[in-house]
């Protein structure tokens, strides 16, 4: 599968699993990211819902990208703790936006929610992460 030029571009790396997972990145501008999933039968559940651990893997991913958002090319991201609160079952596209709410010289508190395409927000989550220095 073919890197998104926009990926690069808005998250200074490729993650073969977002790209395999369909990830789509849509901004990136100062400590928020927006991001898109399309459903597809490979992220389906017995019910054709998007199965949970893709909505968490596009919200971990997004939390990510804004926790280092201040130096993209220096800095990766390691998730230490991340919480997830599922409202309803996502039936449709969705889009994730994530903020960075407070980076220190180590850490970053972030937040995000997934939203339908009528704007309901269908998870919420929270995240902390560890900054460290990216090894080209």
């Amino acid at each position: 599968m073919e890197v998104d030029d926009l990926q690069l571009e808005h998250f200074g790396i490729e993650v073969p699993f977002m790209n395999h997972i369909g990830l789509q990145s849509i901004s990136l501008e100062g400590d928020c990211c927006h991001t898109h999933l399309q459903l597809k039968r490979d992220l389906v559940n017995s019910r054709g819902d998007i199965h949970g651990g893709a909505l968490m893997s596009a919200l971990d991913f997004t939390l990510s990208v804004v926790a280092r958002a201040h130096d993209l090319l220096n800095v990766g991201a390691a998730t230490i703790d991340m919480s997830t609160h599922f409202y309803e079952p996502a039936k449709s596209n969705i889009d994730i936006i994530a903020t960075c709410k407070r980076r220190g010289k180590s850490i970053a508190f972030c937040e995000g929610e997934v939203q339908d395409e009528n704007g309901v927000v269908l998870a919420a989550a929270r995240a902390v992460f560890k900054l460290v220095p990216r090894t080209q």
